[in-house]
């Protein structure tokens, strides 16, 4: 299953408006069949590992890291048939799919077809992987990445506004991992006009999963870009499950007041700034006590001289 989850990750971004699944066919030891959700969404994970597994995977094993869809398509069918004629042995399953059409059906279609079912195996870990699409049929908006890249006293610029580099080339290039797993980078007005950012994924090999640009505010976007006037619009936004918002601080202030941010990115440069501009702006604490409780540490790494935290928002 953890060799599905990391083929997952591979079309994290580029799956949507379908969730990123990963699928490894094992046959006697050996892989005979492996997939991850084609661009767009098709063809389904499932349908890859299958069509390479061809008639081995009769009486195989089959990890997917979500419920296969129980529900025809006009773009495909339905995984659960498709797994149903191949007849393995057993199907492991990550996750269960939220989705109405399929949620349990899928399950269910496929012990009735006489085929062993394991469920709930590194399920968080699936969960974790497939955050976009979780989040899109739970809380009906696309899950929210914040990224800050800051100094140690808390700082993205010089008073001047000069920002160029806090961090590092290792940080950097992380960041523009980061960039090629989402749908969406968000920034603020104020950010726009100043820096005139790019927002492209610079990596070689990389360069085709730059994601769409927005920007926050009333004013006109430019062209190409989409316009988001407040946070809560991100809710109305088309193919987009994984939004990366990168700056300024008025645009993470207006998030995290929000209550929208999911998962905090914070890049920290071993240098002390003293006055400059602040990370973040106001979020709307009104006692301190608020902000206790709310966040969970989920990684934290060295990126060449710089340190990586990773947060998770803390959610009942």
């Amino acid at each position: 299953m953890g060799a599905a989850l990391g083929l997952s990750a591979r079309s994290r971004g580029r799956s949507t408006p379908n969730p990123n699944v990963g699928c490894v066919i094992v046959r006697e030891g050996r892989v005979i069949g492996r997939g991850w959700t084609g661009e767009g969404g098709r063809p389904h994970a499932e349908a890859i590992a299958l069509d390479q597994a061809g008639a081995a995977a009769r009486g195989a094993d089959i990890f997917v890291t979500l419920e296969p869809c129980a529900h025809v398509s006009a773009r495909g069918p339905a995984c659960t048939d498709l797994l149903v004629a191949a007849a393995p042995a057993r199907v492991v399953i990550a996750a269960g799919d939220p989705d109405p059409r399929t949620d349990g059906k899928g399950i269910e279609r496929l012990r009735d077809a006489g085929i062993q079912v394991v469920e709930g195996v590194l399920a968080a870990e699936a969960e974790a992987a497939m955050a976009g699409f979780f989040t899109r049929l739970r809380r009906g908006r696309p899950h929210v990445t914040l990224k800050l890249a800051m100094s140690l006293d808390g700082r993205i610029a010089l008073a001047s506004g000069a920002s160029r580099w806090i961090t590092g080339e290792a940080a950097r290039a992380h960041g523009h991992v980061e960039r090629a797993r989402c749908d969406l980078i968000l920034v603020g007005r104020g950010t726009l006009e100043a820096d005139q950012p790019k927002l492209d994924v610079r990596l070689a090999g990389l360069e085709a999963r730059s994601p769409r640009r927005a920007v926050l505010g009333h004013k006109v976007a430019p062209e190409g870009w989409v316009q988001v006037r407040e946070p809560a619009d991100i809710a109305a936004l088309e193919g987009v499950d994984h939004l990366l918002v990168e700056g300024g601080a008025g645009a993470a202030a207006a998030f995290l007041g929000a209550d929208l941010v999911d998962r905090l990115l914070l890049y920290r440069a071993p240098i002390l700034i003293g006055e400059g501009r602040a990370a973040i702006g106001d979020i709307g604490l009104a006692d301190l006590a608020q902000a206790h409780g709310r966040w969970r540490l989920a990684d934290r790494r060295s990126l060449g001289s710089d340190a990586l935290e990773v947060y998770e928002r803390i959610r009942i």
